[in-house]
């Protein structure tokens, strides 16, 4: 199974976190990494409409918000969602006062 997670946090409860716990946090993102796992840091978000196909109108900024912003994503494969959790657990925003959403990702292909 698929899952997108998605990172929140913030640079004060990121550096109010141990520096050991936020090196062993980005190490295991690196493991994660080497294990074929693809994540990355969130840019600047845009919104597209097209509503009724009459035309795309993009507009800045995000749709959602939130307490925390988001700070990246990644899209893991795991047995169950139970071990996706454990996979993200140890990461910079789940350690560091922040939060990761975990959602499973269900085929589009019908």
């Amino acid at each position: 199974m698929k899952f997108v997670t998605i990172g929140y946090g913030e640079r004060a409860g990121y550096d109010a976190t141990d520096q050991a716990v936020r090196d062993e946090a980005h190490a295991h993102d690196a493991r994660l990494r080497a294990a074929g796992v693809e994540m990355g840091i969130a840019g600047a978000p845009v919104q597209v409409r097209n509503t009724g196909g009459d035309g795309t109108k993009v507009e800045e900024g995000a749709f959602m918000t939130s307490a925390l912003p988001v700070a990246g994503f990644a899209v893991v494969e795991a047995e169950s969602l139970e071990e996706a959790v454990r996979m993200v657990a140890g990461t910079p925003c789940a350690v560091a006062n922040g939060v990761v959403e975990v959602w499973p990702l269900q085929s589009a292909q019908g």
